[in-house]
């Protein structure tokens, strides 16, 4: 999704030096919560602290003058801009008041046999006030719930003078619900710890000086230094400089790699040793640690349907326990039966469980190499029947490596070729130039030919001199057009490598074709290990798209042992194909990382995009890549397998227990206190169950590195 800028109007209502107070309005769908957009503001040049009130729409915001002034903030405000998310309010944070409450209902039921007669109902009454309170606004909001049960069944033991048997209920039930509410908050804990904070102040170099400012304070542009300890605060290219970085944060690689020029660097990101300069392509919230921040964050209000259906059974199933209870009565007319009965329901452990179990995976992806958007995407990626991936970047690398080696010329070996294209091609930084290089260095006989100035050519290739005669190393176009070089004696050898769908390197020497190489997409080392991986995890189906020639298409489906191809295809041809795949009833899971993947992988059931992609692609993308290996695909699918079976028998426990529970009660095997006590032990366990890592047949299995 593209971004857009995040408010639509703002008013000036006051300022003074280092403080402007402004009345904001935001676009329809961007996001509304005030932490995040205080985060957004506080990225901006010179912006020292941000205070937002939502209720009144209203910006207070404290800067540095010597840095900025109010018009520049203005400005700046509105070209800020942030991805079209739902606004979905945070859930309430629970506080220390759930332990107080513990605490003091846990002492009242402790003293409730020795403490006098008349002292005995009012501290009952008094530690019983929250429950029946909660219950009260349940019963008017949203009719009878579980709360409403609960309270019956404090009422009733009330009722019936029996106030050891109302606290100990109303002791466990604070019990249980500040353990649940802390195994819940605990399973956002886990993801937002998923990244490190950048460092608050970054040294960055500036007229040749290098100066130590603040994080906010860095624009895009700027050369970051970043020494052993630091934190990258940005995303960008490395200039100069050689440092070993552990990426472990957004890749889930645990071994540091080295970066030097050219490498990228990514923000949040740790410099174990060494020293390098950045240049500053990202910075702020649009860096990739924020960005990444923005989507847990958003996650963890985003409901699976799952669990949605859960919640919904979980509402329905409440009347029924009501019934069962006006049922117990009816025939036992035994009010310890009936308060025991509405003492277990199935309301917690179903509402709870499965977002607790779903935040736990996704924490569990994150620190394995990918980034889940949401518990709606690993629920669509368990029930995908087919794949499709695209082919370039995915299947295969993305790096061209020399095929072949034709001289034309019985003067040249194909070796010689090779090394003469070499010599003029290693001053030039295109992918083609790099893989000629690289094929050089592989030769056994590697041969430096000494030539003149490199001339370059924009988006045609390369000439210089060699031995008084002119070398020019580039496309057909180039050496046809603009060389005058003939290549009709060789149009049957042409011709046979481009049906091989291979990308050609002409070679021109002296005014004639000398030779030409043909060069192609490596395919991964573990594609096939991955897509036989899929099959296992019960993947139906597996498809390619590519624009490649039908030929090479063909040969590599064949290769995979694919069960179809779409080859020549352009980029508006994926989504059609996919919607066409759709409409017979298929639910698909797209692999692709290209800009003109996103309609696509926004169209399917779920959309992976590569850690290699494009950032439309990552973005568009339900779950992403956060390094570069083809089988964290099946990694995720088999965690998103094994996440739906930890909530399919969480279920089946939930409804077994506590149905089991409900009987015993009805017959009047367990007094309040004993069903109480399984209800909410029961169901902590299953939350604890829950937030355990899934486990099974389908397990991600440990990296390992070859040195």
């Amino acid at each position: 999704m593209m971004d857009a800028p995040w408010f639509a109007r703002l008013e000036p209502v006051h300022a003074i030096a280092g403080r402007i107070r402004l009345r904001y309005w935001c676009r329809p769908d961007m996001p509304l919560e005030p932490h995040r957009i205080q985060r957004a503001i506080e990225s901006l040049q010179g912006v020292c602290r941000v205070r937002v009130n939502r209720r009144i729409q209203c910006l207070v915001i404290h800067y540095d003058d010597s840095l900025t002034n109010p018009p520049h903030l203005e400005n700046a405000l509105l070209s800020l801009t942030a991805p079209a998310l739902s606004p979905t309010p945070p859930p309430p944070q629970r506080h220390s008041s759930g332990l107080a409450a513990v605490g003091l209902s846990g002492a009242v039921m402790l003293l409730s046999r020795w403490l006098p007669l008349w002292l005995r109902l009012p501290l009952t009454l008094l530690t019983a006030l929250p429950v029946t309170g909660e219950a009260l606004q349940d019963l008017f909001r949203k009719g009878i719930t579980s709360h409403v049960l609960e309270a019956l069944a404090i009422i009733i033991s009330i009722g019936r003078r029996d106030h050891f048997a109302a606290n100990t209920t109303i002791f466990l039930l604070a019990l249980g619900e500040y353990l649940e509410h802390t195994i819940e908050r605990r399973s956002d804990t886990l993801l937002k710890h998923l990244l490190h904070p950048a460092d608050a102040e970054i040294w960055v170099e500036r007229d040749g000086v290098e100066v130590l400012l603040s994080a906010r304070e860095v624009q895009m542009g700027d050369t970051v230094i970043a020494a052993t300890g630091t934190v990258i605060p940005v995303d960008g290219t490395v200039l100069g400089g050689e440092a070993l970085v552990n990426e472990a944060t957004m890749t889930g690689e645990s071994v540091p790699v080295i970066r030097r020029r050219g490498d990228p660097a990514l923000s949040g990101t740790l410099v174990e040793e060494g020293r390098i300069r950045i240049y500053a392509e990202q910075v702020g919230h649009h860096a990739a640690a924020a960005r990444i921040a923005d989507f847990v964050e958003q996650s963890l209000n985003v409901k699976s349907h799952t669990q949605l259906e859960a919640s919904r059974l979980a509402d329905r199933l409440v009347p029924m326990v009501l019934g069962l209870s006006a049922g117990t009565w009816a025939v036992s007319r035994d009010w310890n039966r009936v308060a025991a009965v509405l003492q277990a329901d199935y309301s917690c452990a179903l509402k709870l469980a499965t977002p607790v179990a779903f935040k736990s995976s996704m924490y569990r992806a994150g620190k394995t190499g990918m980034l889940v958007k949401g518990a709606g995407a690993l629920e669509r990626l368990a029930e995908a029947d087919t794949v499709v991936f695209d082919k370039t970047g995915t299947l295969t690398c993305g790096d061209l490596e020399v095929t072949d080696s034709i001289a034309f010329d019985a003067a040249f070996t194909s070796e010689d070729l090779i090394n003469l294209a070499a010599s003029v091609e290693e001053h030039y930084f295109h992918p083609l130039a790099i893989a000629v290089v690289e094929a050089a260095e592989r030769l056994p006989h590697q041969q430096h030919f000494n030539h003149k100035e490199v001339e370059f050519i924009v988006a045609h290739g390369v000439a210089s001199v060699i031995d008084d005669k002119r070398i020019v190393v580039g496309s057909r176009h180039f050496l046809e057009e603009h060389e005058g070089i003939t290549m009709a004696p060789q149009t049957q050898v042409i011709d046979s490598l481009k049906r091989q769908g291979k990308t050609l390197l002409y070679i021109g020497y002296g005014g004639e074709l000398l030779g030409v190489l043909g060069l192609k997409d490596r395919l991964r080392h573990n594609s096939a290990a991955t897509i036989a991986r899929l099959r296992a995890l019960g993947i139906q189906r597996i498809y390619m798209l590519t624009g490649d020639h039908k030929d090479r298409a063909e040969e590599m489906a064949q290769r995979l042992g694919l069960d179809g191809y779409h080859a020549e295809l352009l980029p508006e041809d994926k989504a059609r194909i996919l919607q066409a795949l759709s409409a017979q009833g298929s639910r698909i899971a797209f692999v692709g990382d290209g800009i003109n993947d996103a309609p696509a992988l926004s169209g399917a059931h779920v959309g992976i995009a590569m850690h290699q992609g494009a950032e439309i692609a990552r973005l568009a993308a339900d779950i992403t890549l956060l390094e570069d290996d083809i089988a964290r695909v099946a990694d995720a699918r088999a965690l998103a397998l094994s996440t739906r079976g930890l909530i399919d028998s969480n279920f089946r426990l939930t409804v077994g227990l506590n149905t089991a529970i409900l009987s015993a009660a009805a017959f009047g095997w367990l007094s309040p206190v004993a069903a109480s006590l399984l209800h909410n032990g029961s169901t902590i366990a299953i939350l604890l169950r829950a937030l355990s890592s899934p486990s099974g047949g389908a397990s991600i299995p440990v990296k390992t590195k070859e040195f």
